[in-house]
């Protein structure tokens, strides 16, 4: 009995250094800081209203880590450089904030499930990535999105768009950095086709 409770003392003063011998690594958080354009007053003659779905995504876009591909097949994450809020959320605002600024629509908001509007757009984030080409690091965004008449069940207008950009800077942030630069235009490419007819 006296061996074991020596064994025991021994354990709990080398407890302390063995905890000491491994550096604890935290991870480190980011996100997508798009700029919010100007928000006009609405022209005359424009009457309608649009509601803006929270952006659906693929699950692995979902969970937190950054993703990075070094083959089209395969997709890796970073363990300790994450998203800090969901991506999904953050394309959203940005959509329903340039949508504001278009001046197209009198009232942009966010869904609520009431048919309250006259359209609603819906839209899907598909890539969101880092990728490990050969000639060097890229990142791709690749947004889709479609408009429908609450009233008729019609889809009025769609689009999809994809973009690849290189990072100048070879780390996380800066592949965030690039991210964000690249995300914003994709956003302006893919709105850019909104017929104004559809909110006269």
């Amino acid at each position: 009995m006296k061996n074991i409770g020596i064994a025991f003392v021994s354990m709990l003063m080398l407890l302390p250094g063995l905890v000491g011998c491994g550096r604890v690594r935290y991870p480190a958080y980011y996100t997508l800081n798009l700029p919010a354009p100007a928000d006009p007053p609405a022209p005359e003659g424009v009457r309608a209203s649009i509601a803006v779905r929270e952006f659906q995504a693929p699950n692995y876009l979902r969970q937190g880590p950054i993703v990075y591909r070094t083959t089209p097949e395969e997709v890796g994450f970073y363990e300790y450089h994450r998203w800090a809020a969901d991506p999904r959320a953050l394309v959203t605002s940005a959509v329903i904030d340039h949508l504001r600024a278009s001046g197209q629509f009198a009232l942009v908001s966010a869904y609520n499930g009431r048919p309250d509007h006259e359209y609603v757009f819906s839209g899907r984030l598909e890539k969101l990535e880092e990728v490990d080409y050969p000639a060097g690091v890229k990142v791709e965004v690749a947004l889709s999105a479609q408009i429908t008449s609450v009233k008729t069940g019609a889809t009025v207008w769609s689009n999809a768009v994809s973009q690849i950009e290189s990072v100048p800077e070879r780390s996380v942030p800066g592949v965030v950095a690039q991210m964000n630069r690249t995300m914003d235009e994709a956003i302006g490419k893919l709105l850019v086709t909104v017929p104004a007819q559809i909110s006269q």
